[in-house]
């Protein structure tokens, strides 16, 4: 199929119209997209510039390239682009009036709320209730050949998020449940079949949702009564200046929310280090080595003190964004980079493409921490060249609480095991969804004598 625009721009204007390539209705570029976003983003934008449209997931969806694309779109100044209705097409009736998903003065009022959950007391409370489940997850993990660590990482961050986020004790089977819960409500937000059919991945979701939302009321009156050191206290209890809190709802909503992304973004970053840490063993000994120094589990205090630990974290968040794209539906005409772009149509800032540009990225797809080392900051080049928590004001309001987890079980990772791969192992990066391995990672994973 040619090249098409989405829609002339009004008559007089001095506005660009966008150009694309749709591809067919509905599927168009959905499967070239999940099966080589790099290139297919690369190709894209030789061809058309920042700014191009086609189908993708079903609808019309203009993808923004770039920082200076990406800027112009969250940053959101005229307030031309929204959140809610982008996102909720994607995973609306299973992360129901999640933060993410409100806009403007609404979502301002409940993040006012929210951001008493995450004041530098609460984070130091985390912290400390975190340790020993830290501890307590990777004393069982086994030394093998071929262990999976995307899988035990993911069941790690799944039960810190239990206890820690819920602070409700759990028998094995129920957390089991609560966490698959979890998982099929997450997956289904990418699902071709778009509508219940029984059996397949929409389907699927709504009853996890449901399950998530019956667990979430039956512990609720507790914690609003006795308080807690754990989130789900925490905006329970969380009240602004001027006595606002939230209702039960809000509460519920919220926590579904907030416990997906945390453990999925969580589980995506940690494996990303682990994958690049054992395919480059001298930068594994350098974290290992600043962390043995400082010894025993993480404390809030010395979390500026591990300096590699912080470059990998940020170089494998550059390589592989745990939330791969940003969404925006636009709410009235508006322009990007002097691209007419109409009401109605939905417009997708690519975090996972945009962190490889070699515009602004020297050798983009090499693992290269030292390139947000004082000396370098490659990523001061542009406000949005890195931007893995999204900008603006739905930047993630859980990122200091990402990160501190990120580093609390890398610095206990690394003093208990060495891993390693394969010299010719690449690993199979499944992007149809939240970017993860397809195979689960398997290293040699090895105990620390």
């Amino acid at each position: 199929m040619g090249t098409s625009i989405l829609a002339a721009p009004p008559q007089g204007s001095d506005l660009k119209p966008v150009s694309g390539q749709p591809g067919l209705p509905y599927i168009g570029n959905t499967l070239k997209v999940m099966r080589d976003p790099f290139g297919f983003a690369r190709m894209r934008y030789e061809q058309f510039g920042p700014v191009t449209w086609g189908w993708l997931l079903g609808q019309r969806i203009v993808t923004a390239q770039g920082p200076e694309a990406a800027e112009a779109v969250l940053v959101n100044r005229d307030k031309a682009f929204a959140n809610g209705p982008a996102w909720s097409y994607f995973i609306g009736p299973f992360f129901h009036r999640g933060i993410m998903l409100l806009d403007f003065e609404e979502h301002l009022h409940h993040r006012r709320i929210m951001q008493q959950a995450f004041t530098k007391a609460r984070l130091h409370s985390y912290m400390d209730a975190m340790a020993p489940g830290i501890s307590k997850g990777l004393d069982a993990w086994e030394p093998q050949r071929g262990f999976k660590v995307y899988d035990h990482i993911k069941q790690l961050t799944l039960d810190l998020a239990t206890d820690v986020f819920m602070g409700v004790e759990l028998e094995r089977a129920e957390a089991d449940r609560v966490n698959g819960a979890f998982i099929g409500a997450v997956r289904a937000g990418t699902a071709y079949v778009r509508f219940p059919v029984p059996g397949l991945r929409w389907h699927k979701g709504l009853k996890a949702r449901k399950e998530l939302e019956e667990f979430f009321r039956k512990h609720l009156p507790a914690k609003r009564r006795e308080g807690g050191d754990d989130l789900f206290a925490a905006l329970c209890q969380a009240e602004t200046d001027d006595g606002h809190r939230f209702t039960d709802d809000d509460v519920v909503n919220h926590m579904i929310f907030a416990l997906m992304a945390a453990h999925d973004t969580t589980t995506i970053t940690l494996t990303t280090m682990a994958y690049y840490l054992a395919q480059y063993p001298e930068w594994q000994e350098r974290v290992r080595e600043e962390s043995l120094a400082l010894g025993g589990p993480l404390r809030f205090d010395e979390l500026d003190k591990l300096e590699s630990i912080d470059l990998v974290m940020k170089e494998a968040t550059r390589l592989v964004a745990p939330v791969p794209a940003l969404p925006r539906k636009v709410v009235k005409d508006t322009s990007i980079l002097g691209f007419h772009i109409p009401a109605g149509t939905t417009v997708m800032v690519p975090a996972l493409t945009n962190h490889h540009m070699p515009e602004w990225w020297p050798e983009p797809d090499r693992f290269d921490p030292e390139r947000f080392a004082a000396g370098r900051r490659e990523d001061k080049v542009h406000k949005y060249a890195w931007a893995p928590f999204g900008g603006g004001a739905h930047k993630c309001i859980g990122l200091h609480f990402a990160g501190m987890q990120v580093k609390g079980i890398m610095h206990q990772l690394v003093q208990r095991y060495r891993w390693s791969v394969p010299a010719k192992y690449e690993w199979p990066l499944d992007t149809t969804s939240l970017p993860s391995p397809k195979d689960g990672l398997p290293v040699k994973l090895e105990l620390i004598q």
